[in-house]
């Protein structure tokens, strides 16, 4: 009944329609070169996010130094792209287990935010070890960064037309044309960059600037867990399932996505929890040089 409403809806022009947006997906096309606005959101993400480390390094009580920082961003990069692909691939496309060469098609899109995290920490725990410092405390300052690349990944979807939402018939939907019908949905996307993008940030932000909360390791990186979990969780009920996994949709009532926030919701809550028995005594900043 809904689809029938919504559909009779868009045809007598209720609703947007995407393709009156005026959107591309390619930011710059020279013919020879191609950018697309996804590939710069990733671009944009890292950079601001490497800006924004480097201020909070300016607080007292720094895990690093800024050269530490430096090297960061390298082991931040693989890591969202090795574990983003990869996780995709585990997560949503196993099936491209057994095509190679398509598993490293990142051109055609496929990237997992979960796996990208699980990437992260791996090139974390490489570089606190490398360096001696305490990887906790360094995870705590590298999760006050990510809601940036949140932010612009989910407005690279919305531009792609992409991850879009379920039928809808609310005022504000949108009738996406790449769904092969002409129902209007969820603008998924812009709640995901909303509330994973913007009001983490601002979230962590306060925690980190008005609290004690990075003297606490964990704390930071247990409410980034916590909060991007029971967002994408809640999001999730408004954005259409993949289609290769509609299934478990169907059987579960929640799909994917929300099955992989749940480990990310209670341990984001236990971190929180337990972060006070880590407080420590901190000098002021590690080490201005690594030799």
């Amino acid at each position: 009944m809904l689809e029938t409403l919504s559909l009779a809806a868009a045809q007598t022009g209720q609703y947007l329609h995407f393709d009156r947006l005026g959107l591309d997906p390619v930011a710059l096309d020279l013919g020879f070169f191609t950018l697309k606005w996804y590939s710069l959101a990733y671009i944009a993400g890292i950079l601001i996010g490497w800006w924004y480390l480097l201020q909070l390094l300016k607080r007292p009580g720094a895990p690093m130094s800024r050269q530490h920082a430096d090297d960061l961003v390298f082991y931040a990069t693989i890591g969202i792209i090795a574990g983003g692909r990869i996780g995709y691939i585990l997560f949503y496309r196993p099936d491209l287990l057994t095509q190679p060469l398509a598993m490293l098609r990142l051109w055609d899109g496929g990237m997992s935010f979960h796996g990208g995290v699980i990437g992260v920490t791996i090139g974390i725990l490489l570089l606190a070890r490398k360096h001696g410092l305490q990887w906790l405390r360094v995870h705590d300052y590298v999760a006050c960064v990510v809601p940036f690349g949140l932010f612009f990944g989910r407005i690279a979807n919305f531009v792609n037309g992409e991850l879009w939402g379920r039928v809808t018939d609310v005022p504000w939907a949108i009738v996406f044309p790449r769904t092969g019908s002409n129902l209007p949905r969820h603008p998924s996307q812009l709640y995901e960059a909303g509330l994973e993008g913007l009001a983490l940030f601002v979230v962590l932000a306060f925690f980190f600037w008005r609290t004690q909360a990075r003297y606490e390791p964990g704390k930071l990186v247990g409410i980034f867990l916590l909060g991007y979990g029971a967002s994408r969780f809640f999001v999730e009920f408004f954005r259409e399932a993949d289609e290769q996994l509609m299934w478990l949709q169907q059987a579960t009532g929640l799909n994917m996505g929300q099955y992989l926030c749940l480990p990310m919701i209670f341990g984001g809550a236990y971190l929180i929890a337990t972060a006070k028995r880590r407080r420590q005594r901190v000098e002021p900043i590690v080490g201005e040089s690594v030799a």
